[in-house]
């Protein structure tokens, strides 16, 4: 965590600290804590001081894991297990003990929290900014080094869904098809290949390499032209194969991104356009990142590729549902979401930023396409975290 940075966000909000009650599935919480307690603790900040309050089954593995200048146990305050007033009361003395009189919450923290501490005389102000997360925004090499990290597992994953598609037939092609099977359907030892099959090795690689994640993508025909669609039954030949890969690495917490879009067999002359276009598009956004130049710059730059090729895009139809209907990419970090965002009114990006770069184009009767690279943004451009080829044909 990056304390100066952090110390200059805050300055102009008008309370004496910033406080958190949440888990480390909330970012902020884990950032600025350091800790990954599972249940709902407290974090402090005042006077440039990190102050935990967690629960005595935590305060052990607190005391020697978060990066806080005091961690304190709920006995400290002669609570254990007590009733929500008796907790409540404690959040108070706590909060007291550090000599702040009024904390700044972020928009989601908890509203009984919040009123529990003005019933009981502490101001509580809502940080409408949320500036932790744009703190977060700006990694430090630390967390640079996390993210490739994370990316060099998600290139492993990925290079194991491409080799299990590649190395498929096809039914009615290079086997026959059985009369459980339809023509085209790819197939590994005799058995349709499906979309829960490829999402299962990916799964089991980044294990393997320290990673997990709840869900991927692996869709295929109409279904790819749902950017969100994570797939399902088996996949064909001669369609695109979307595979989004967005793996957390289970020591770090930080997370990684990648899209590749693949293809057995012969694609259709309009996919073949469309992987032209947003490979091009790819490129175009890409060389727009450069500290200075803003998220909306970076994606006029892909929207302007597809427009030139006649191809909608939010620019030009915002209701439109087919094309490129979703922005160009989004920072990621300890969220696979987060600041800053390529997309229209997307702000100026800084050195530090870290984002995806992920044009695609969409139609239910042709199918989807998407190419992703993961991009830290430098101090005369960028770097790409992603060593992984473009490509359409599965090899």
């Amino acid at each position: 965590m990056n304390r100066t940075r952090l110390d200059d966000r805050l300055a102009d909000l008008d309370t004496d600290g910033y406080l958190l009650d949440a888990s480390q599935e909330d970012a902020n919480q884990l950032y600025l804590s350091g800790f990954t307690g599972p249940d709902p603790f407290l974090t402090l900040y005042a006077d440039g001081e990190v102050h935990l309050l967690v629960s005595g089954l935590e305060y052990g593995r607190a005391t020697s894991e978060a990066a806080a200048d005091t961690v304190e146990r709920h006995a400290d305050y002669d609570y254990e297990y007590g009733g929500r007033e008796e907790r409540n009361d404690m959040y108070a003395a706590f909060v007291r003990d550090k000599g702040v009189e009024s904390v700044s919450m972020p928009p989601r923290g908890p509203v009984g929290t919040a009123d529990a501490l003005r019933e009981r005389g502490v101001d509580v102000a809502v940080d409408d900014d949320d500036r932790l997360q744009a703190v977060r925004a700006v990694k430090t090499d630390e967390e640079i080094d996390a993210i490739r990290e994370a990316q060099k597992a998600n290139e492993a994953a990925m290079r194991a869904a491409e080799d299990l598609i590649a190395g498929a037939d096809v039914a009615g092609e290079d086997v026959p098809a059985d009369g459980d099977v339809e023509p085209g359907v790819l197939l590994r030892d005799g058995e349709p290949l499906t979309s829960g099959r490829v999402t299962e090795e990916i799964e089991v690689t980044l294990l393997r390499h320290g990673c997990a994640l709840d869900e991927t993508i692996v869709a295929g025909g109409a279904q790819a032209a749902d950017p969100h669609d994570r797939g399902s039954g088996p996949l064909r030949a001669d369609e695109a194969i979307i595979v989004d890969i967005f793996p957390r690495s289970k020591a770090t917490k930080y997370n990684a991104d990648m899209t590749r879009t693949f293809c057995v067999g012969e694609p259709n002359e309009t996919l073949r356009e469309w992987y032209d276009l947003t490979e091009r598009a790819l490129d175009a956004a890409l060389d727009a990142v450069e500290p200075g130049a803003t998220g909306e710059d970076v994606h006029a730059a892909a929207c302007e590729v597809y427009e030139e090729a006649g191809e909608p895009t939010f620019r030009t139809d915002p209701e439109t549902e087919t094309g490129f209907i979703h922005s160009t990419g989004h920072g990621i970090g300890l969220d696979v979401h987060e600041s800053p965002r390529l997309a229209n009114g997307g702000g100026e990006l800084e050195p530090g930023h870290v984002v995806t770069v992920e044009p695609g184009l969409y139609d239910p009767e042709v199918g989807g396409v998407r190419i992703e690279d993961l991009v830290v943004v430098t101090e005369d451009g960028y770097e790409n975290l992603t060593d992984y080829p473009i490509g359409f044909a599965a090899e």
